[in-house]
This record gives C-alpha cells, sequence and structure tokens, in this order.
C-alpha cells in the first residue's frame, strides 16, 4: 500500500477529530505547493484572498463562502502547527465528554461565531475604520477556543498538564487565555483575538443551553446526517435463494426438520458425551460447524 492509500485509508476510517487535522494540513499542504508554483512565476498568490474571510461587507457579499473556508485556512507554519496541537489535545478531552458529532458541529459553529465576531467589531467601531477594506480572517484558532471554552464550562475542574509550569485546570487555562485575548484586542492582530473570543464565546453558549435541556448543535447534526446520507452510495441488496426449486413451504420444513436433528444430536452429546455419536451424527456435527 503507498504512502497516498494509507492516508486515503486513515481518513476513512479515522474518527472526526482525525479528519479535522487532516483537512486543516492538507488544505495547509495544498496551499504552499502551489505558492510555490506562483513564487517561480514571479507572481503573487491570488488564492488566500478567495478563501480568506475578508472584513470588508461588501467584498464578503461577491465571496460569502469564506465566512466557512476561513477556519480550514493556514498560511504560516506555526500557525496551523499550534491550532493542530490544540485541536488535537482539548479535541480528545471534549470527546470524554462529548460525541464527535458534537466536536465537528462546535468546530464549525465556533468558526462561523469567530467569523461573524470579527466582522462585527471591524465594521462597528471606529478603530477599524481606515483598516477595514483591506484586514483578512484565516486560521482554525476561533474553531478551537470553542471546543475549550466548551470543556471548560462543562467540566471547569478537568486537569490537564502544562510544559514548564505543571498540572492546572480547564477553567484557569480558558480564563487566561481570555484575558490575554481581550488584551490583544488593542494589539497587531486585533482581528484574531475577537475571532478566539467569539469562538470562545460559542463554546460556553453551547454548554448554558445544553444544560438547559437544548442543544444547539442537534440542527447541524441533522444536517450532516443527511448529507451523510446523499452522499453514501447506494448499496444493492443481492438476493439469494438456496434450494430455488423448493416451494417456501417445503424449504422451511427441511429447515425446522435439519434443525430438530442437530438439536437431538446435541441433546445426546450432553447425556452420553460426544463418543455416543454414530457415525452419521458426527458428520451431522461436523457440517453445522463449518
Amino acid at each position: 500500500m503507498s504512502i497516498t492509500d494509507e492516508i486515503k485509508e486513515s481518513f476513512r476510517k479515522g474518527s472526526v477529530l482525525t479528519r479535522l487535522i487532516y483537512v486543516n494540513i492538507g488544505v495547509f499542504v495544498l496551499i504552499r505547493l502551489i505558492n510555490v508554483v506562483f513564487f517561480l512565476l514571479g507572481k503573487d498568490l491570488p488564492i488566500l484572498p478567495w478563501l480568506a474571510l475578508p472584513a470588508d461587507v461588501s467584498v464578503l457579499a461577491t465571496r460569502p463562502w469564506t465566512l466557512f473556508t476561513y477556519m480550514f485556512l493556514h498560511f504560516d507554519f506555526l500557525h496551523i502547527l499550534f491550532n493542530v496541537l490544540w485541536l488535537y489535545w482539548m479535541g480528545r478531552i471534549f470527546l470524554t465528554y462529548f460525541d464527535p458529532k458534537k466536536l465537528l458541529a462546535i468546530y464549525i459553529l465556533g468558526g462561523l461565531a469567530g467569523g461573524v465576531f470579527f466582522l462585527l467589531a471591524y465594521n462597528l467601531f471606529p478603530a477599524f475604520s481606515d483598516i477595514v477594506q483591506f484586514s483578512r480572517l484565516l486560521g482554525a484558532s476561533a474553531s478551537v477556543l470553542a471546543i475549550i471554552a466548551a470543556v471548560a464550562t462543562y467540566a471547569p475542574n478537568h486537569p490537564i498538564n502544562l510544559l514548564f509550569i505543571g498540572q492546572i485546570k480547564m477553567k484557569h487555562l480558558a480564563l487566561f487565555s481570555i484575558v490575554l485575548y481581550v488584551i490583544g484586542i488593542a494589539g497587531s492582530n486585533a482581528g484574531g483575538n475577537l475571532a478566539h473570543l467569539g469562538g470562545a464565546f460559542l463554546g460556553f453558549i453551547f454548554v448554558v443551553f445544553l444544560r438547559k435541556g437544548t442543544d444547539i448543535t442537534t440542527g447541524f447534526s441533522k444536517l450532516v446526517t443527511g448529507g451523510e446520507k446523499l452522499l453514501k452510495p447506494k448499496q444493492h441488496v443481492k438476493v439469494s435463494y438456496r434450494g430455488s426449486s423448493d416451494p417456501d413451504i417445503e424449504y422451511n420444513r427441511k429447515k425446522n426438520v435439519k434443525q430438530e436433528e442437530i438439536n437431538r444430536v446435541l441433546d445426546k452429546i450432553s447425556k452420553s458425551g460426544y463418543d455416543s455419536l454414530t457415525k452419521e451424527e458426527k458428520e451431522l456435527l461436523f457440517k453445522m460447524g463449518k
């Protein structure tokens, strides 16, 4: 099996978490390979503006799909490295409390919430009025923060071990992260930090409503299930008939007679042992076990 086949098989049999990681890495590799081609041609890469989420609403109107595609899009290596690592670690913790369908739903909904926060802030606050037409959002950070916030809200005391720090609780990690993102709004990555807060808000709201008996991921999960049914190839049921020359009644009669004979042999074994069977009975037992 080639490496390509192994990757395809791993993706096909992998969990939702595995597939999300594969998609993020796959898109990153593809974009960087295309970038090499355009670099050699002496041209700028034209793909990113068509996949990243623009802050300018008039541009978004011509590229509505970017509200979805941006959350799978990375260009810098460290950006995707940290996002994929956090997605893997926090995704595994998430799956100890919730099912895989909810993981996918929170990833997508968290990304959408992060995109909405980004768009609202850049179009409402005067601080961004001069840069709104040049600003774009990309990366899975908002989706990852939604997963972290959901776990921190549902299981605030869940312990995690951090390098150089040791064991802390999920609620402390989430709180510290949110404080950093709020402070970072006044920094060079205001859009990213706003998106992080949007994702965290979605994760928090998900658990709050879930505890009240409302699962906000239900609609999305049904949509995904319906899509899977449409994409899944139809299986053709092959009907085979044993002893097709016999009518159904005759076939059932023979089947019942055979079952009675098997029961009699088994009953004989239980009473007198295997050695008490005749040659014909042993052959019947042998055929039954094949």
